[in-house]
């Protein structure tokens, strides 16, 4: 079965095609960074707008990166949330064109449940059960995964998402958006022991993560040293953010007594966090796994991937050819509880 996979929920449109015997046949990602580099963030008006300039000039062009023809499509995979609404509306209004259009199914995903599975799609891939640690601008979770379908949320942020955290303290060093690659590339040319900046709520006794004091901590160091200083104050930064994200993936692995885990999301990419999770994991007998760099981000990918997944196990829902629904706010859990 071919499945068709539109993913609209913030910033980036990602198109993809997914054959449930064959795998990923192709994707295509378009960033709208530049545009948004201009107001110094994502712009949700001028978000929604450019999905729908770019949504069917990416699907032709995956069409034909895959050598198929849109009567080929058997279903469509849509995001329904969370996400901006406007963004989330742009690639719900087009699958559910399509879907009445070609007389197919069409499924909303959990944008996170996508972000969550993509590592299923690298080589080697990770069996369950697994902890993810969810990890992006906008969110930060830890979430125990038996199944697919089966989430239970282990800890989460109290304030910023750790990628809103680079983000905002790459602006206040005066980097351009988007802040967290531009801070880490200028950490790599810091001194990390130079700046001694605290770990928010590591030793809470708990799973939950908190990013906004570190941010605060950030900006002070800022005002009171040059600009010279700015890449130990990055490095400083991102050494806290990886410790804090470390530690409480190791102890969340510990407590639930499972051995592998899954990172996922933008920040996932983040070299110094890949490097120190797979160091002390593996030396205390874990496993980690992570999606492919191209797939860290949002993409259409993960979205048709987690829709063959719920199909596979018998938990896909479509709807009528003609409707379909966005949840700008949607609990992971809730969508989980909608399978029992």
């Amino acid at each position: 079965m071919l499945i068709l996979g539109i993913e609209t929920s913030c910033d980036e449109t990602g198109v993809a095609l997914y054959d449930t015997l064959h795998g990923l046949l192709a994707h295509r990602l378009h960033s709208q960074m530049e545009m948004h580099a201009a107001y110094g963030g994502v712009v949700p008006e001028l978000a929604s707008r450019d999905h729908i300039r770019r949504l069917l000039p990416l699907l032709l062009a995956t069409l034909g990166d895959a050598r198929r023809n849109l009567g080929d499509i058997d279903c469509i995979a849509y995001t329904e949330g969370p996400g901006l609404g406007g963004a989330l509306l742009s690639g719900a209004s087009v699958a559910a064109g399509l879907g009445f259009a070609l007389d197919i199914p069409v499924t909303g995903i959990h944008h996170l449940e996508g972000h969550l599975l993509s590592p299923l799609l690298a080589d080697p891939k990770p069996s369950f059960p697994f902890i993810a640690l969810l990890v992006s601008g906008g969110h930060t979770q830890l979430m125990q995964v038996d199944r697919v379908g089966s989430y239970a949320l282990l800890g989460e942020t109290v304030d910023d998402a750790a990628g809103e955290a680079f983000d905002k303290t790459a602006t206040l060093l005066g980097l351009s958006y988007p802040g967290g690659p531009a801070l880490a590339r200028l950490a790599e040319q810091g001194n990390a022991s130079r700046f001694r900046l605290p770990r928010p709520m590591l030793g809470s006794g708990d799973l939950n993560f908190s990013f906004s004091g570190l941010k605060t901590a950030a900006l002070m160091l800022a005002k009171n040293h040059a600009d010279s200083e700015f890449a130990d104050i990055a490095a400083a930064f991102q050494d806290a953010v990886v410790e804090v994200l470390v530690k409480k993936s190791l102890a969340a692995l510990s407590q639930t007594a499972c051995t592998r885990l899954v990172v996922a999301g933008g920040v996932g990419a983040n070299k110094m966090l890949r490097s120190q999770l797979t160091q002390h994991a593996r030396a205390r007998g874990y496993e980690v796994y992570y999606p492919p760099l191209d797939l860290c981000t949002d993409n259409g990918a993960m979205i048709a991937f987690a829709a063959a997944l719920r199909m596979e196990h018998n938990i896909l829902k479509t709807g009528a050819r003609r409707d379909f629904n966005i949840r700008p706010r949607w609990d992971l859990q809730e969508y989980a509880g909608e399978n029992q």
